[in-house]
């Protein structure tokens, strides 16, 4: 893939089973806490070049932002520096939330 592709979060549900499947979350610290993907994953300007360094760049990696805009741009990044798989989720964490409540976790960074 030389581009990113844009999904909905049925598609990104569906992805995120795949194993070795990453979730990238780019908002910042305080919303990520607040509520997210289980399992993802938060990403921001600090945390993006050890994230490059130690990624599968073959790993389905699934960009998620507030309403799916940022995270557009966030994985045209990651496709450009070698990532193959990438996806960024239409609607961001905010449809995501209202479709899958279930599939939401809180808690700080790693």
């Amino acid at each position: 893939m030389s581009e990113f592709k844009r999904i909905p979060p049925e598609q990104a549900l569906e992805l995120r089973k795949q194993e070795g499947a990453v979730v990238v979350d780019i908002r910042d610290s305080q919303a990520f806490a607040a509520g997210h993907i289980t399992g993802a994953r938060h990403l921001d300007n600090h945390s993006v070049a050890e994230f490059i360094r130690n990624a599968d760049l073959d790993a389905p990696t699934l960009v998620v932002c507030y309403h799916g805009n940022s995270s557009q741009s966030a994985a045209a990044y990651l496709v450009g520096q070698g990532f193959s798989d990438v996806y960024s989720v239409d609607g961001g964490f905010e449809l995501w939330r209202a479709t899958y409540p279930a599939e939401t976790a809180q808690g700080s960074a790693e």
